[in-house]
């Protein structure tokens, strides 16, 4: 990877020609960071970077303060998944999972993403926060993949022609002591068909805006510029995703330079939790004096957040309101 193409970082796109705009990205380090303080079985660590990566791309397209929430809630193996990005660079992100039935799945060689979701919905947030109004968008699980999936919320819940591509691998990488290394790697990117012309923006579902009396309708799923952007991302390979020696410019120079790609500054992103020992202290004082009894063990009330798996410890008497 040439030094324009920093890794965990998203990198915002344009093909003019095309009428068409994007993020792409590739996520190492970041990831590393996220999967290796858990020990989720590989498939499991696989469906979560998956998820990272969709919830970065459409995370950094928030032009506020807030988050951007993506969670799953299923009847399958891996029964939640939940990314959170909080703008403008923040990512925490967790799976629980049923080890019986993931090691079952594998066995069965049904622990492809689809396999390990089973039945339930996704469910996508914009929380604008605190006095604001949430945005959610949810879309079923249907037995598919989580690409297609996305696509499908897409399809259903925007007015925005939407493309997009993901991809999750392990590189084996020698460090400087000379052994070698497992690292993760996720990559994804994302084209919106956004036309300038009212003309040509024109759907026959949509509010036909300001085109001229009696212009006919224009069917943008069927445009021959998008149909070519789509064309042109169904050729990407997943390997091409991933790869180090590739990055994100190559790709889309790889993917456009016959139409001209312009691609702005990278937008960094980093392994941030939100907790901390005051959020969880007020978590706790909201509790009544019997709920933190239960939660007392050893004489100690322990926290471990799922997110990050820091331990917060407290003794009963930091709640002694008679002092």
């Amino acid at each position: 990877m040439n030094e324009t193409d920093p890794m965990d970082a998203v990198v915002p796109f344009r093909v003019d020609a095309l009428d068409a705009r994007g993020r792409a990205v590739m996520i190492g380090p970041m990831l590393d960071a996220i999967l290796d303080r858990h020990d989720y079985p590989e498939p499991v660590a696989r469906l979560l970077a998956e998820m990272i990566v969709l919830t970065v791309l459409l995370g950094t397209s928030l032009k506020f303060e807030g988050k951007f929430i993506a969670q799953c809630q299923t009847d399958g193996p891996v029964s939640f998944l939940v990314v959170d990005f909080a703008t403008p660079d923040g990512v925490r992100a967790y799976a629980r999972w049923d080890e019986d039935a993931v090691n079952a799945a594998v066995e069965s060689g049904s622990a492809d993403p689809a396999g390990l979701l089973g039945k339930g919905v996704l469910a996508l947030t914009v929380d604008q926060g605190e006095y604001m109004q949430r945005y959610q968008g949810i879309v079923a699980l249907d037995g598919t993949s989580l690409e297609e999936v996305a696509r499908n919320y897409f399809r259903q819940s925007e007015q925005i022609p939407t493309e997009l591509r993901l991809a999750v691998g392990r590189l084996i990488v020698r460090g400087d002591d000379g052994q070698s290394h497992n690292h993760w790697r996720a990559g994804g990117i994302l084209a919106q068909f956004l036309p300038d012309s009212p003309e040509r923006m024109r759907q026959p579902d949509l509010h036909p805006g300001e085109a001229p009396e009696g212009t006919e309708l224009h069917d943008i799923e069927e445009d021959d510029a998008w149909l070519e952007v789509k064309a042109l991302l169904d050729t990407v390979a997943a390997d091409e995703l991933v790869d180090d020696a590739v990055g994100v410019h190559t790709l889309l120079y790889r993917l456009f330079h016959e139409r001209g790609v312009t691609a702005n500054e990278p937008s960094p992103v980093h392994d941030r939790c939100t907790c901390s020992r005051e959020k969880v202290e007020n978590v706790l004082r909201s509790l009544s004096p019997e709920e933190r009894a239960e939660s007392v063990e050893d004489g100690k009330i322990t926290v471990k957040c799922e997110f990050c798996s820091t331990v917060y410890r407290f003794s009963p008497s930091d709640f002694d309101t008679t002092h």
